[in-house]
């Protein structure tokens, strides 16, 4: 932040302004070293982010006892404040910052952020002696590979039964004891103990990790198989809540957007605040009032599994793209039909007379989606992963978004390359008021619903992790 914040606040670091004038060809290009140095504080900025959100989820949690009813609950509530927190900083980002940004100063609005992390970095280095830390045993992505590794060098041996498999857990492991599971028995191979095979007399380990694991690491690699097919229906399920953030902007961009009968127009970008006011609004109602509602009605502790959370927030996911699909027929029949209000911004098209808080809905619906199924994700990965893989069980959540928004730009040049010559036209053009974006919208939800049905038919045969003296709620299945 830093380094960004520079750029803005000494003239040497950016080119200079181009004054009144918007054409490319009198504004001065940036330098090599201006953009290297803009550059190396996003690279920094990347790196900061992808060691710090994937571990702060598994760091909080940390500080949560699981084997009392209150750490439990503790744990349980977390993943949702974390959430409320961190949407409600992001509203006071795309408001409050770019608003001073953008009418004040780009140094004073870069340089508030940059305060704020250094005061952070303060605070939490401050508490280091108040907080539990976990510390790290061994590679766990290591010892995934191995089980891996030796199931495939061993697959045409033959077992009997998980008492003849090889039993070892080491004693600084942090990891709960897991019982034997009929699961992927494919991998039970990489516990097979055959004459070859050489333990060491001391602590009991194998010798050669690379031909022989324990049972204890053939189950936690289960644990990492059966999270995978779930995860992939996440991709779908992000891939509906990215349109929010790309075409529901264009629509407010062909929308009146100004506010009542007054002359100020709402910035088309703001209307993605209403996803997060969805969100950190609903939040606390979840965590309050509808968990221990749930909670005296079925029994179990979180109200309702983690897997019918997630199929809820598919199912709202999909209602989404719906509503967005019919706003924008309205919009673009309204635009076609009855006067307009001008050209949008850069001549992209006429601006529909339909106010462009008939959007909210939409963003609304979104915001209640990734209550269940984000905040469900992150919670679902967290509890099923081996304790040793947490931060690993965070990167999966946005690894799943980043792969949502990749496939949101494959089908978006799919969508134009398959329309450009049909009768309709191509859908997705830059003046929206020429295409079919409401077309698109039920494209994409009707991926959801097949999707959904995925996701149903992962969920039936899901079997939750849970160690050997532990009870674990029952899943009804063929529910989500």
């Amino acid at each position: 932040m830093l380094l960004i914040q520079l750029t803005a606040a000494i003239p040497g670091l950016h080119p200079p302004s181009c004054g009144k004038s918007s054409d490319a060809a009198t504004c001065k290009q940036p330098t090599g070293g201006q953009m290297s140095f803009l550059l190396t504080g996003f690279a920094l900025m990347i790196i900061g982010a992808g060691g710090i959100r994937p571990c702060n989820l598994a760091f909080g949690v940390d500080q949560f006892n699981p084997n009392t009813e209150s750490g439990r609950r503790g744990i349980n509530s977390f993943f949702n404040w974390y959430f409320f927190t961190f949407t409600f900083a992001k509203m006071i980002s795309v408001t409050l910052i770019v608003y001073i940004q953008a009418n004040v100063s780009w140094s004073i609005g870069l340089a508030i952020p940059a305060i704020l992390m250094l005061i952070s970095c303060a605070l939490f280095f401050g508490g280091t002696k108040m907080y539990v830390i976990v510390k790290a045993s061994g590679s766990p992505v290591t010892s995934l590979i191995q089980v891996f590794v030796v199931s495939i060098k061993k697959r045409n041996l033959k077992y009997l039964d998980s008492n003849s498999l090889f039993n070892y857990i080491p004693k600084k492991s942090i990891n709960k004891p897991l019982p034997h599971t009929d699961q992927f028995n494919w991998l039970d191979r990489a516990a097979i103990l055959t004459p070859a095979d050489k333990i060491n007399s001391e602590d009991g380990s194998p010798e050669n990790p690379w031909n022989l694991c324990s049972l204890q690491q053939v189950e936690e690699a289960k644990c990492v198989v059966r999270v995978l097919p779930i995860w992939v229906s996440g991709i779908i399920y992000y891939l509906a809540i990215a349109q929010q953030g790309t075409y529901a902007i264009f629509q407010a961009n062909q929308a009146d957007r100004r506010m009542g009968n007054t002359k100020f127009q709402v910035p088309a970008a703001t209307y993605g605040v209403f996803l997060m006011l969805s969100l950190t609004a609903f939040i606390p109602v979840y965590d309050r009032v509808l968990v221990p509602f749930l909670r005296r009605l079925t029994g179990k502790e979180g109200g309702i599994t983690i897997l019918q959370r997630l199929g809820v927030g598919v199912l709202i996911s999909v209602l989404s793209m719906l509503v967005s699909g019919v706003v924008e027929e309205q919009r673009r029949r309204i635009a076609l039909t009855r006067p307009t209000l001008g050209m949008s911004d850069r001549n992209r098209g006429e601006i529909s007379s339909m106010s462009a808080f008939w959007l909210v809905p939409q963003f609304v619906l979104a915001g209640l989606a990734e209550v269940f199924g984000a905040v469900g994700q992150v919670e679902f990965y967290y509890k099923q992963f081996p304790e040793n893989m947490r931060s690993v069980a965070g990167a999966l959540n946005y690894c799943g978004i980043a792969a949502g928004s990749y496939l949101s730009t494959a089908l978006i040049q799919l969508v134009h390359r398959t329309t450009e010559g049909a009768p309709t036209g191509n859908w997705l053009p830059e003046d929206l008021n020429k295409g079919r974006l409401d077309y698109y919208y039920y494209l994409v939800g009707g991926l959801g619903v097949l999707n959904f049905g995925y996701f149903l038919w992962c969920s039936s045969g899901y079997r939750y992790k849970k160690a050997k003296d532990e009870v674990v709620q029952p899943e009804v299945k063929g529910s989500a």
